[in-house]
């Protein structure tokens, strides 16, 4: 076998492997693109994907009330609301000293509460699609569903960043490889 064919060779294997990674992973990658394309677009989606921040009446943290305080003020807003006699476990605090307000995102049902920090007036309450969007993309959606702790997801970013990386080798080695079978056949 002469260099040129052992090159066209490699080519072969390379649209190959290109070819069956790309039609055994179409559903993911199209996932995956998708929810990347609406993260990218939640902090611009006029509150759609991301609730805009609001604000607050006090930046100065000497004048809000404390956090447990807080933190009552919210499950119960989120209890009043949703009408249930059940505390809805907090996922994650955030505390925006610059714009006056503490965020909580709620673990099992994607909703968000923002408070002010000073009164504890509930300024915007509603879901956060983003949090939903996040976990379909880097595949945690998996964990929730099956009740495992992050077995999936690791299984799953593992599977796509190696596809990628496939991706990118044999996409790229489609692309030069003609052109240095050409540049070798006028030598």
């Amino acid at each position: 076998m002469n260099k040129r064919q052992s090159q066209a060779k490699t080519i072969r294997i390379f649209r190959k492997i290109h070819h069956l990674t790309g039609i055994s992973l179409f559903v993911f990658f199209f996932v995956v693109s998708i929810s990347a394309l609406l993260l990218g677009w939640k902090k611009d989606s006029g509150g759609i994907i991301l609730p805009e921040t609001m604000k607050g009446t006090s930046t100065d943290l000497q004048q809000w009330l404390p956090l447990d305080s807080l933190n009552s003020i919210a499950e119960q807003a989120v209890m009043d609301t949703l009408n249930t006699d059940e505390v809805q476990q907090i996922d994650r605090i955030d505390v925006r000293k610059e714009d006056g307000i503490v965020k909580f995102d709620f673990k099992d049902n994607y909703l968000g509460l923002q408070l002010d920090g000073a009164t504890g007036k509930v300024l915007q309450f509603g879901p956060r699609r983003s949090d939903l969007i996040e976990n379909i993309h880097d595949g945690s959606i998996l964990d929730d569903l099956f009740g495992t702790n992050g077995v999936w997801k690791l299984i799953y970013t593992s599977i796509m960043s190696i596809a990628l990386f496939i991706f990118t080798i044999t996409g790229f080695w489609l692309w030069y490889g003609p052109k240095r079978m050409k540049r070798n056949k006028k030598r």
